[in-house]
């Protein structure tokens, strides 16, 4: 039965955290701005994921959805797919609310689940065939991505794909590096006001932990994945996508 607001599940978890997550929320307007304006990429990143659930994602997949936010880009590319089940992970109750109206229509049964990804992964026991996590993954400090990277493994149950969508260093490059090659993108990114960009800064200072590609691949291999590989890098090179299988 396709999905509807109304028969979307929101199922909330109690979590009092403060974190990223909530930084992301008083600056929700911002970052849809610039999803609307395909600063970080959006169009390019999930035009890739759909052509990848075409190739190898099994008939009926079930899809999770970490750290889904509002879900619009996620509910525009699986809108036309064979999807067989839809879960959401979000801390943030305002996305949750505008991600069951983006998912509105969506061929299979849809649950949204307010709690903390990484709570939530180390007590993941559903079936899953293709998890996803976009720009989320790297405010975890290092031991908590390794973490998410092995109970994603194991949700998988040795079959399916673990893909993220991370920023990334330069091999041997330093975070305040990577930092500031953020800042001068300034030009290019005439679409946000001074203020909303300077906001962007401080919260990449503040929340933002990117890796090398190296340590990507090698976290992944590491939590058992027989493969690892980097499949895209934005045009602006600071970031880049991963796939992970068997």
């Amino acid at each position: 039965m396709a999905g509807s607001s109304s028969e979307t599940m929101l199922v909330r978890a109690g979590d009092d955290a403060v974190g990223p997550q909530d930084m992301f929320n008083k600056e929700l307007q911002t970052y849809r701005k610039i999803v609307g304006a395909n600063l970080m990429f959006h169009r390019e990143v999930y035009g890739l994921l759909r052509a990848l659930l075409v190739e190898h994602a099994p008939a009926s997949f079930r899809f999770l959805d970490i750290a889904c936010g509002d879900a619009s880009a996620s509910a525009a590319m699986l809108r036309t797919m064979a999807i067989g089940n839809y879960v959401g992970i979000d801390l943030s109750e305002a996305s949750l609310r505008l991600a069951a109206r983006e998912l509105d229509g969506l061929p299979c049964p849809v649950e949204l689940r307010c709690s903390d990804f990484a709570q939530a992964m180390a007590k993941w026991s559903e079936p899953v065939d293709v998890i996803w996590i976009g720009m989320s993954l790297h405010h975890l400090p290092a031991t908590g991505k390794a973490q998410l990277m092995r109970d994603a493994r194991r949700s998988l149950g040795g079959e399916g794909m673990f893909i993220i969508w991370e920023p990334a260093l330069f091999e041997g490059e330093e975070r305040s590096s990577w930092l500031a090659r953020f800042s001068l993108l300034r030009d290019e990114w005439s679409a946000v006001s001074d203020e909303e960009f300077a906001s962007m800064e401080r919260h990449m200072l503040l929340a933002d932990f990117p890796e090398t590609v190296g340590t990507w691949l090698g976290m992944g291999r590491d939590a058992g994945f027989s493969q690892a590989e980097e499949i895209f890098m934005m045009p602006n090179k600071m970031g880049r996508v991963f796939r992970f299988s068997n």
